[in-house]
């Protein structure tokens, strides 16, 4: 099948400004994606998460009916009751809090990024696609708050420098050449401090794409029980 010829992702987006929530809606329309749905609050969202099943739902994080995290906790709760649909968070707040809640021990198909970002369109329909294809995207700003969060007997103290931010921007969901375009090295030379980062984080059984993600998980939880950690669900939700 060519990529014409693929179904186009199935998007459900939440926000209560209805001028941003359509401006979103335009923009993924104009670049090949179905929003089958709009949500006006967090209570919406749900209902029409679940009779949708979208691939990928983008919430805002305070939404009614209480203006606070109502939006997160609603994608804490579609991530449990609907493990296959991706959730991109979008904020207007640097929060890692926020982030680390969304993720919980479940590094895939997740992504938090600023309201600010969505002006670039094409990294943001690629957020999207990663997250629909069980990838992260989450924010630069984001990640870079939780440099250096690890404890000194964590794994993540093993890392150098270089691995330590060739991590950072696995974390924020680049692909290699991504990584070695930022970082101004060679893909050879990341691809080395991929399998370096494996190595030192234990993670040499699993399918590369799933140790990519424990070492994601690992640096986000910052500390060595997220290496070890094996999908007990998020915790949290609006019940039901």
């Amino acid at each position: 099948m060519t990529t014409r010829e693929r179904p186009a992702l199935r998007v459900v987006i939440a926000d209560d400004d209805v001028l941003l929530r359509e401006g979103i809606a335009r923009l993924l329309a104009e670049a090949g994606l179905e929003v089958v749905a709009q949500a006006a609050d967090a209570e919406d969202l749900l209902r029409k998460a679940l009779a949708h099943e979208p691939d990928v739902a983008i919430v805002d994080v305070q939404m009614p009916p209480r203006h606070e995290d109502d939006g997160l906790v609603a994608a804490l709760e579609l991530r449990r009751r609907l493990p296959d649909t991706g959730v991109l968070v979008l904020s207007q707040f640097s929060e890692a809090s926020y982030a680390l809640q969304l993720v919980g021990d479940r590094a895939a198909g997740v992504g938090y990024l600023l309201k600010e970002r969505v002006g670039d369109v094409a990294a943001f329909v690629d957020a999207i696609e990663r997250v629909a294809a069980g990838g992260s995207a989450l924010d630069p700003e984001v990640v870079s708050r939780m440099v250096g969060r690890q404890r000194l007997d964590d794994p993540l103290a093993k890392l150098t420098p270089r691995e330590h931010a060739v991590l950072a921007s696995m974390a924020e969901g680049k692909s290699n050449s991504g990584i070695a375009r930022a970082l101004s090295v060679t893909d050879a030379a990341v691809e080395k401090h991929v399998t370096a980062i494996f190595r030192k984080l234990g993670l040499g059984l699993e399918s590369a794409e799933h140790r990519r993600v424990r070492a994601v998980l690992a640096f986000l939880r910052g500390g060595g029980d997220a290496v070890r950690a094996e999908g007990r669900g998020v915790r949290g939700g609006l019940g039901g």
